[in-house]
């Protein structure tokens, strides 16, 4: 069992671009719960790197359990130093600081051959 799964809340969002829709669970953590708070959301996510989608809100989130590691295809994260929601879609073996949000449940790769899109969040009832 990953980090980021141990950490799991049970908290389920939902994820949409036109037709397409992808489910997040999240993770227990004072980021998460912030990203909650500020729910629907409707973001432009910028691809970037052939690896993310990205978009860095005004503002920055808390993030409390920031640590420099790899990671794994399907996380969400949150990048401190811009304030990047991020969306892990392919791996390219970097490791950065990151604070854990949750996971993308499935189909994470059709994320990264859409590329940069606009999504609605909202939670899953």
């Amino acid at each position: 069992m990953s980090s980021a799964e141990a950490k799991n809340t049970g908290r389920r969002v939902r994820i949409s671009a036109g037709n397409r829709t992808w489910y997040a669970t999240l993770d227990d953590n004072a980021t998460a719960r912030a990203l909650i708070a500020k729910l629907p959301l409707t973001l432009p996510l910028e691809d970037l790197y052939g690896r993310e989608l990205c978009y860095r809100f005004r503002d920055a989130l808390p993030a409390n359990e920031v640590s420099y590691r790899g990671y794994e295809v399907g996380e969400i994260v949150y990048w401190p130093p811009r304030h990047s929601f991020v969306i892990l879609y392919a791996q390219n073996g970097e490791h950065f600081d990151m604070q854990p949000i949750g996971r993308i449940e499935k189909g994470v790769e059709e994320m990264g051959r859409v590329g940069s899109m606009k999504v609605t969040i909202t939670l899953d009832k």
